[in-house]
């Protein structure tokens, strides 16, 4: 390519970021870009998105202009981009007329390969940005969270409709937009919006497999929610309120009990916000509770949980707040605190709004929501459904998968709580339903509750045991609250089922947070709190975010592999020569004196190539090896410990790289049918293709016929 600083996008990623192969449909979507086709991309938080614009504008001669919605996000991706070498730079408000004229001169001279700016800033003021771009050397643009374009997305932003105007100036330009998370409505949205021509989508995998997702009543929330935290006492974490009240109470409540805390939303003075999330963004603050108006401007890549204490309002800003935890591939909580009431407020919200329609399409998505915290299925299914993709069998790394197989026969304590409810005439909370049901003596009871035949049957039991195993009822719709500001207890149709049929009560026991950890617990603990130490250090005197200076997955690898030389220390993941030659004396340094004084071995990392980085994973090449030998698809998981699905995707992976033919598993014939119905539906997802086809072909059958159309 003549326009080109590098040849090779693989050169680009190795010497920049640090990685040997592209991850996903990352290698497809950076070749859509410079094929020059406008391009969108849905891929998950922490899927890689940047990656997909930041490499070609290594390759592009000239500028590529990166749209973002927040100041914050900008400055931190400007930060992590210098500290791999590479210039890129932001416009906004924040700078100085000096320093804005600096960054443009910079811009002029072609010393700036990535600028980042808000889409405000190209038609408004004195000075819109849209005029000096005509006069710079413009390769590319990216939009970030495209999403925001759309009416129907979870959070839609008017100044990003003057896009469509920029394309409209620069007809030749190839437009990239980048999102987490949109619905079909806001997906068509964001192509007719952008004024996008003749483009290319990409979808990623909507699984966050690394996340844990729970979700549990939201009686004694605090209470859980300060055990919840006592499990992740080292780490980062973000805790969504509703309201700015809740966000106060809930953050002084957590300083009350020494934790590291801090509040932040829209009613705090600009000064005070932008200081709390600095403190987090740097690791001096380890909490940040806020309302949602926090977080989509956080590149922080080691988030370790997500705390949601009410219920979202729909499933889209559930998936892309959640996605905010782990980032960087590691194990992360999603908790989610749930009650009816959450739902009525929040409905009443929107019956507020004047445009029908959007009331309509937003209550069916709050009704969805609502069914995602009472569902009783596997809960990262329900969500990949919800966006139109197939997820088969559990994925063993959820609160309802968690309690599979370990449920209880609580027939005879659940009969007693449920006759007291009856006995009480629904017309009761929990807490005077306990009164009776454990025999208190307390003023609040009548004689006649206290004459109730179930007066104090519940005593031998603490008040704890009787609140989980209503909340257990409840989740497992037994019990439904009615109500609004002090909720009562009904049985359901499904209770009085179950009773008049005698059928037993099994109800799922609570898990141990630390039973279902899946912490990596391969690597040196001590050396990595060193290493971490270390990196705080390094970072507070560079005045940038320490994930910043590395990673945590890339310290994990540190404290594992034990790194002592050059190039091995150029095998840990995200590690470039630019930060190789910054940072690698001081960490071996630690490293070296760790392993001496505790006479450790260090362990050698398998990679690929970093010379040649391999367009296959080293996995996929052994199951490419078995496939030619004449393995079927079963065969290759039995003989690799994997499963029929993990080998299923090697080879689909394979058909699009062209390394095996789809004819393989087809016909000619039936490869050219799937084709066709697919690119007649309205729709980018195997679901609807799957429906119309039934069982003449297997979801694995369409995606190999589909491997180079998607």
């Amino acid at each position: 390519m003549n326009n080109t600083t590098f040849i090779n996008p693989s050169e680009v990623l190795t010497q920049f970021f640090g990685y040997s192969a592209f991850r996903g449909n990352q290698q497809a979507i950076i070749d859509s870009v410079l094929n020059k086709k406008d391009t969108i991309v849905l891929m998950p938080t922490g899927g890689g998105k940047s990656v997909c614009y930041q490499v070609p504008a290594m390759m592009y001669e000239g500028l590529t202009l990166v749209i973002s919605p927040l100041i914050s996000l900008m400055k931190d991706q400007v930060d992590a981009l210098n500290a791999n070498g590479i210039p890129a730079a932001f416009l906004n408000s924040s700078q100085s007329q000096s320093e804005q004229r600096f960054i443009s001169s910079q811009i002029e001279s072609g010393k700036i390969k990535l600028l980042y700016i808000a889409p405000e800033r190209l038609y408004r003021g004195d000075y819109p940005l849209i005029d000096f771009l005509k006069t710079v050397n413009l390769s590319l643009v990216a939009i970030d969270e495209a999403h925001c374009v759309s009416q129907w997305g979870h959070d839609f932003r008017p100044e990003y409709l003057k896009i469509g105007e920029l394309r409209k100036s620069f007809p030749q330009i190839p437009f990239i937009a980048l999102t987490a998370t949109a619905d079909k409505l806001t997906r068509k949205d964001i192509a007719d919006k952008l004024g996008l021509k003749s483009y290319q989508w990409f979808i990623s995998s909507f699984d966050r497999s690394n996340i844990t997702y729970r979700v549990t009543a939201k009686r004694d929330a605090m209470g859980k929610l300060l055990e919840f935290l006592d499990f992740h006492k080292k780490d980062s974490g973000v805790i969504y309120c509703l309201s700015r009240k809740n966000v106060e109470e809930t953050a002084a409540e957590l300083q009350a009990r020494g934790l590291s805390a801090l509040p932040y939303h829209a009613g705090l003075p600009r000064e005070e916000r932008e200081k709390n999330q600095e403190l987090f963004i740097k690791d001096e603050v380890k909490i940040m509770v806020a309302t949602i108006a926090f977080g989509m401007g956080i590149d922080k890549s080691n988030v370790r949980f997500v705390v949601h204490m009410n219920m979202p309002q729909n499933i889209e800003g559930y998936y892309q707040e959640t996605g905010r935890a782990g980032r960087d591939g590691l194990p992360s909580d999603a908790l989610l605190f749930y009650s009816a009431q959450d739902a009525i407020t929040l409905g009443r919200m929107l019956d507020q709004a004047e445009n029908q329609q959007f009331v309509d399409v937003m209550q069916d998505k709050l009704e969805k929501m609502k069914a995602f915290c009472q569902t009783r299925v596997c809960r990262r299914k329900y969500l990949l459904n919800y966006f139109g993709e197939n997820h088969s069998g559990d994925c063993g790394n959820c609160d309802i998968c968690f309690q599979k197989g370990k449920r209880q026969d609580m027939t005879i304590p659940a009969q007693m709580l449920l006759s007291a409810i009856v006995r009480l005439k629904e017309n009761y909370g929990i807490g005077h339903v306990l009164l009776v049901l454990r025999g208190s003596k307390s003023s609040k009871l009548t004689e006649e509750h206290q004459a109730l035949s179930v007066y104090g049957i519940g005593k031998d039991r603490p008040e704890a045991f009787w609140k989980n195993l209503c909340d257990k009822l409840i989740q497992e719709g037994y019990l439904a609250e009615a109500g609004t500001q002090f909720p009562t207890l009904k049985l359901t149709e499904f209770a009085w089922q179950k009773l008049k049929s005698k059928e037993k009560i099994l109800l799922p026991m609570e898990e141990s947070l630390s039973e279902v950890s899946n912490k990596p617990q391969a690597h040196h603990e001590g050396l990595l709190d060193e290493l971490k130490a270390l990196r705080f250090a390094i970072a507070q005197k560079s005045g940038v975010p320490p994930y910043v200076v590395f990673a945590d997955n890339a310290l994990l690898e540190m404290a594992t592999y034990l790194p002592m030389d050059e190039p091995s220390f150029l095998t840990i993941s995200g590690v470039g020569h630019v930060k190789a030659q910054s940072y690698g004396d001081d960490f071996m340094k630690v490293i070296k004196a760790y392993t001496a004084e505790h006479k450790l071995t260090p362990q050698r990392k398998i990679q690929t190539s970093r010379v040649k980085p391999a367009r296959s994973s080293a996995s996929e090449s052994i199951t490419l090896k078995l496939f030619k030998e004449g393995r079927n698809i079963f065969q290759i998981a039995n003989e690799r410990g994997m499963t029929p699905q993990t080998v299923e995707e090697h080879l689909v992976n394979m058909v699009k790289k062209k390394q095996v033919e789809a004819e393989a598993f087809l016909s000619k014939d039936d490869v050219l049918n799937i084709r066709l119905a697919y690119r007649r539906q309205d729709s980018h997802f195997l679901k609807p293709l799957k429906e119309h086809f039934g069982e003449r072909y297997s979801y694995f059958q369409l995606k190999v016929a589909l491997a180079e159309e998607r």
